[in-house]
């Protein structure tokens, strides 16, 4: 059952959305509160589990990784236990793993340097979770992780 947020709340968790290093003044400015109510209220919401941490959105081409790829994976033999989140936790370049509902097990998506470097990654995911993949390599993004509002 979702949480009940009351109107207040909603709002600071969608200007920390926008941005996480929003200062408590800021909040108690955007909303109408001290900024001691605003510092209670996210205390509260971290600890409800509401807010489950903060971040930092990442230039991923200056750090030298500018592909982006989608890799939907199924395993090879469905009657072995279903354990790749498990064996791929590891993989550096994977940056999420959904459970997915369709025609495959999980989707996976992934930062490389290179389609070579992609082609290797491919390669060691196959091979630690006995999967096959199908890959879709992304050419432009227009926006990403947009914060949830209403």
């Amino acid at each position: 059952m979702a949480a009940e947020v009351e109107t207040t709340d909603r709002k600071i968790l969608q200007l920390l959305a926008a941005d996480g290093r929003m200062s408590y003044t800021d909040l108690g400015r955007a909303t109408g509160l001290s900024t001691s109510a605003v510092h209670q209220r996210v205390k509260r919401l971290e600890q409800r589990g509401l807010i489950l941490g903060y971040g930092a959105t990442l230039n991923h081409e200056a750090l030298g990784l500018p592909l982006t790829a989608f890799i939907s994976i199924r395993p090879i033999d469905p009657s072995q236990p279903d354990d790749c989140p498990q064996r791929l936790r590891d993989v550096p370049e994977i940056e999420s793993c959904w459970s997915v509902a369709g025609e495959e097990s999980y989707m996976l998506k992934v930062r490389s340097a290179t389609p070579a470097a992609l082609e290797d990654l491919l390669a060691r995911i196959r091979t630690a979770a006995n999967v096959s993949t199908r890959t879709t390599i992304v050419l432009s993004t227009y926006y990403e992780n947009r914060p949830v509002t209403g």
